[in-house]
């Protein structure tokens, strides 16, 4: 187990063998490719040998995953969990803010609310996310960041604070919530607008989970 670059570079050290490996697979095909990792893949792909079973996980196909998928799969069988973009159990809604102080404002009455019991919070950046939820934190809204620069104990730390209920807010990146499992999130809160249409989907999703209701924010300046 590993990522791409690595095994790649294991591989050229002479320390990995793959001429009898069997079965390849590829979890979060999107984000590695996001991430570059398309040139490792193809790599590591050639060196395995023809007959193998591969299994490619990808929370979206975008025509590049299709593409790298005709080079790596013969006659497969496609198995999609979802009956649309977007659930119909998640309740979406805009929120308008005049300003980043406005906007904060906002989050903090949104977040006092009685409803809203365990919500993730989506921001763009590394910094972005820490200083939000030290700020949140220090307002008396008890909440956990997790972001790239988090060590692993470190986020499976306060991830399971949030999953246990010792603070009912997360903030995270999207990098960092890639894959992330944790059930009955009451909202996700768009507090930084996602780069695509594809991350929006994919952060609304970690709410309205196994057939329960959800409602997904997300903030947007006026004008």
């Amino acid at each position: 187990i590993g990522t791409p670059g690595r095994l790649k570079d294991l591989f050229q050290q002479g320390a990995l063998k793959l001429n009898a490996t069997n079965v390849l697979v590829l979890d979060e095909v999107d984000r590695m490719l996001d991430m570059g990792f398309i040139n490792d893949i193809r790599f590591l792909v050639d060196k395995l040998q023809a007959k193998r079973q591969t299994l490619c996980f990808s929370a979206t196909i975008t025509p590049e995953i299709r593409r790298l998928l005709s080079h790596m799969l013969v006659n497969p069988v496609t198995v999609s969990v979802k009956t649309s973009e977007t659930s119909d159990h998640i309740e979406q809604d805009v929120v308008y803010a005049e300003s980043k102080e406005h906007k904060y404002e906002v989050l903090g009455n949104l977040l006092r609310q009685p409803d809203f019991n365990k919500v993730l919070i989506f921001a763009r950046t590394k910094w972005d996310v820490r200083r939000l939820a030290e700020n949140l934190s220090r307002d008396r809204i008890p909440s956990e960041a997790i972001h790239g620069n988090k060590t692993q104990p470190q986020r499976l730390r306060a991830l399971q604070s949030f999953k246990d209920g010792r603070v009912r807010v997360l903030v995270a990146t999207d990098v960092a919530a890639r894959g992330l499992d944790i059930p009955n999130v009451s909202h996700v809160i768009n507090f930084d607008q996602p780069n695509t249409y594809d991350d929006y989907i994919h952060r609304i999703g970690r709410t309205g989970r196994a057939g329960k209701h959800g409602k997904a924010l997300t903030f947007i300046g006026r004008g």
